[in-house]
């Protein structure tokens, strides 16, 4: 009676971890296998066998939270109200039909708006455009924001990176930017706005989203992604940046983001060159110690941000967020590394890639012969991710850079962890570290998903992307990918040099 009981009890734990593994195939391999040894029942049954899910599964094992956390995070500037809608029917819409695509770097006209759609969506890059028209844009807006399915979202980088913060519920995170009616009412209860940045009116940002093999005309989408253009005049000019600064001293941060550079592109050069010589002043303001993320976005203006990299705003942050559009425009403006490459041939080349992000902090970060705080970089493209950082400077960066991939992958196919079944891993197989010295060949193994190599006394964590099929929503990963891994890193500070 007593051996039957045992092996009816032994049956149901078995049949339990069974039940355990199909309800949640994401934990990882080895808690599953422990389980069922400890059953003494022969051996385990393996893991998730897909390589999506053993990657997954491996990322769940690396996260793991940094020794000191961040408590207080300020964040500005920029801050809209999104509307996402479909690009291609909201062009119909305005009664527009697909010509051929060139790229205008303002808009001016309805014409402009459409063939720059079409160049960047017959590429599947993602871009960011001023329309300079205040009427034209408002009849637009007007149209988009009224059309069946148009949806309204947290807009402007620094919104939505402290949207991002505040879902951590031990933080407290303060934003600065023209925050309109629409957009208090859409921000999460635990972001605080201070009354100087409450205005009458919302700025509107439109996202045109178009879906991978999305045909108009003779033009098919080769991946989904957006085009997003406004008339931004209060976060083109930076408007808030006075008022971000001035609120830190009461709210005393721990770590300040800033982002909205790149919404200059509609000011004229001489108040360009005026307001970044008034954002390095700024930014110099912020007490030493605090360390400053620098979230860009796109850019069509070398000159702006060849003056970003040279006129000390570089220098007076300790970390960047970008992805492989304004990495690659960014070293274009400044004449550095690959420049002469006019353009990514599909999946960014990872050699290359870290090539530019090397010579980035080897030239404008941290060293015994420098005063520049810069010694953080958190690169992302669509199927992969680097963080680079000045040996000495961060911890937890291995965790931090598997974090900000597991957000991308979750956070684009709208589910609290990754679905083995919705997302895929498209990252190169092998790739060379670097072109311009002789770097290691790499080839990736899903059960070891943070690869890492060295380069004269810079650290580099590379991570596969597991990239949703069939993205809910596009927007926004950037702001997500650069909150989270900054949330999972740990800063030390020092002394200058």
């Amino acid at each position: 009676m007593a051996l039957w009981r045992g092996s009816a009890y032994a049956g149901f734990l078995a049949l339990a971890v069974g039940c355990l593994f199909l309800l949640e195939p994401e934990l990882p391999g080895s808690t599953l296998r422990s389980l069922w040894s400890s059953l003494k029942l022969g051996p385990a049954p393996q893991g998730p066998v897909s390589p999506e899910g053993r990657l997954a599964a491996a990322w769940d094992a690396l996260i793991v939270q940094p020794v000191q956390r961040w408590r207080r995070v300020a964040v500005g500037v920029n801050a809209c109200v999104d509307v996402v809608l479909s690009g291609v029917k909201l062009l119909q819409a305005l009664g527009l039909s697909p010509g051929n695509g060139k790229d205008h770097s303002v808009l001016h006209s309805r014409n402009d708006l459409e063939e720059t759609f079409i160049h960047f969506m017959g590429k599947g890059a993602a871009a960011e455009r001023f329309f300079s028209d205040k009427e034209t844009f408002h009849d637009i807006a007007q149209v988009a924001s009224e059309f069946p399915g148009a949806q309204h979202y947290v807009g402007g980088n620094a919104a939505l990176i402290g949207q991002k913060f505040a879902a951590n519920s031990d933080l407290k995170v303060l934003l600065c930017g023209p925050v309109g009616p629409k957009l208090h009412e859409l921000l999460d209860d635990d972001v605080f706005v201070p009354p100087e940045s409450l205005q009458e009116v919302d700025e509107f940002h439109l996202i045109l989203e178009y879906q991978a093999g999305e045909e108009w005309g003779q033009l098919k989408a080769p991946h989904a992604n957006r085009f997003i253009f406004s008339h931004d005049l209060s976060n083109g000019a930076m408007n808030m940046l006075e008022v971000f600064v001035s609120s830190l001293e009461e709210f005393q941060p721990d770590l300040v983001v800033l982002s909205g550079l790149h919404m200059m592109e509609g000011q004229s050069k001489e108040l360009q060159r005026k307001r970044l010589l008034e954002v390095v002043t700024s930014i110099s303001d912020i007490p030493t110690g605090i360390p400053v993320h620098l979230e860009l976005a796109s850019m069509t203006n070398r000159e702006l941000m060849s003056s970003i990299v040279h006129q000390q705003v570089f220098p007076a942050v300790t970390s960047l967020g970008l992805n492989e559009q304004e990495l690659l425009f960014l070293t274009q403006s400044a004449s550095g590394p690959h420049s002469s490459v006019s353009s990514w041939n599909g999946v960014p080349d990872v050699g290359m890639v870290s090539d530019i992000l090397f010579w980035i902090l080897k030239e404008h970060g941290r060293s015994k012969g420098r005063a520049s705080d810069l010694t953080r970089i958190h690169f992302h493209t669509l199927v992969y991710h680097i963080l680079v950082t000045v040996d000495g400077h961060w911890a937890n960066q291995l965790a931090a850079v598997a974090a900000g991939a597991r957000v991308a992958g979750t956070q684009a196919c709208a589910t609290d962890t990754i679905d083995a079944s919705r997302v895929s891993l498209r990252a190169p197989q092998e790739f060379m570290t670097s072109h311009s010295e002789a770097g290691s060949r790499i080839v990736l193994n899903p059960n070891e998903p943070v690869v890492e190599w060295h380069r004269e006394g810079i650290s580099f964590h590379f991570t596969p992307v597991l990239v949703c099929k069939d993205p809910i929503r596009t927007v926004a990963l950037g702001d997500a990918i650069s909150a989270e891994g900054l949330f999972y890193s740990e800063v030390h500070t020092h002394p200058h040099y």
